[in-house]
């Protein structure tokens, strides 16, 4: 090996990563200390980013579909300067719009089913001795069972204040940080939204500053290779999010449907819940069963069987049909792969890791297919 200037930047380079990984190894704990620091001081920019790419999604739709305007007159002058921020305005109204309406469509629904259940769950051990007298013939051990089943509704409550009570005292006694954990998570929302606002007004800037960067510190087929991964993570990512949002609405319309022809209580809360939590891939809609189930037992607790029948049987329907076309057709992802990196990103980041993780999988799919494809062309073989 020739020793020059540049196999000397190199031998220096790997000495210093050596030193600084032995370092870093050595100092964990300070260096975890200085990741959150930093993450807490970066929170509100990261907010914002998420912020703005959630929202560009269905502004760039209103801005498509908004009168472009005349730039030779005076008034299309004034209407493309005014565009984008009535674009943002008719987004934030529409989201706005969606979370209000599935509110008043939720919390009347919610507070009569709380009184419903107030109502009746004093009566509900005998309306479960009931189902049971009826099963005995065909479950002779559930009719004993719940005949010496004993439920003392005093105790039950008397240890629940109990609880309330001594958890109220440590609640007061710790009112002070919880105030300023709610102050902070408001500031880093309100700094996190306004960046957003920054970022959708901008974009086009940041874009043109960004190619900037790339095309002046890397070479020109490397930053070629950037911008084509960003713009396919960006183009994955928005239509996933479109397409769960679809589905989303595609099952809460399906429960809505089904629960009202069966003659099921509760069908618009209970519809209306199953698509908001829908919103998380595959297993998302599993929390709204058993909040449906737990009301509808406490009125009929057959009803409540037929209830789960029904949810395993509709989402089998949109575990295999609905889901991975809508949403692992939008994504360019084969269903086993959808099912896999939902499986994967529960298991290792939770509820976000499953959002995430699709739209992932995704590109290493789509970048490792094109890898493929090339090399198999410049081999010559067939595919």
């Amino acid at each position: 090996m020739e020793l020059n200037w540049d196999t000397m930047k190199k031998l220096l380079g790997l000495v210093a990563f050596g030193v600084l990984l032995h370092w870093g190894l050595q100092n964990l704990s300070f260096l975890r200390e200085v990741l959150g620091f930093l993450l807490e001081l970066i929170a509100p920019f990261l907010l914002g980013g998420c912020i703005a790419f959630v929202l560009n999604v269905p502004m760039s739709f209103v801005e498509r579909h908004l009168p472009q305007g005349n730039p030779a007159s005076r008034r299309g002058r004034l209407w493309l300067k005014f565009r984008r921020p009535a674009a943002l305005v008719l987004t934030l109204a529409l989201v706005v719009a969606v979370l209000l309406v599935g509110g008043f469509l939720v919390v009347p629904e919610l507070s009569a089913s709380v009184r419903t259940l107030a109502a009746s769950f004093q009566a509900f051990p005998a309306t479960l001795a009931q189902w049971a007298e009826e099963l005995s013939p065909y479950i002779p051990q559930l009719s004993q069972w719940v005949a010496s089943l004993q439920i003392n509704w005093q105790d039950i409550l008397s240890k629940a204040l109990a609880f309330i009570q001594s958890g109220a005292g440590s609640f007061l006694g710790s009112a002070w940080s919880v105030a300023a954990g709610i102050f902070n998570g408001l500031f880093t929302f309100v700094l996190g939204f306004i960046f957003a606002c920054y970022i959708l007004f901008q974009k086009e800037g940041l874009r043109r500053g960004n190619r900037r960067l790339l095309y002046a510190f890397l070479p020109r087929e490397q930053a070629d290779r950037v911008l084509e991964v960003c713009s396919l993570t960006y183009s994955t990512f928005a239509s996933f999010l479109s397409g769960q949002c679809l589905e989303a609405v595609i099952l809460g319309l399906m429960f809505f449907v089904c629960l009202n022809l069966f003659r099921f209580p509760y069908a618009l809360m209970i519809s209306v819940l199953i698509s908001f939590t829908a919103l998380i891939p595959i297993f998302g809609a599993f929390i709204g069963c058993a909040v449906g189930a737990f009301m509808i037992l406490m009125l009929d607790p057959m009803q409540a069987v037929w209830f789960v029948i029904l949810f395993l049987i509709l989402q089998q329907v949109e575990g295999n049909l609905i889901y991975p076309k809508v949403v692992g057709g939008s994504v360019g992802l084969p269903s086993i792969w959808v099912l896999a990196a939902v499986t994967i990103g529960g298991s290792t980041m939770g509820v976000a890791g499953m959002l995430i993780f699709i739209p992932i999988c995704s590109v290493v799919y789509t970048l490792l297919n094109r890898n493929i494809s090339r090399r198999l062309a410049q081999r010559r073989l067939d595919p």
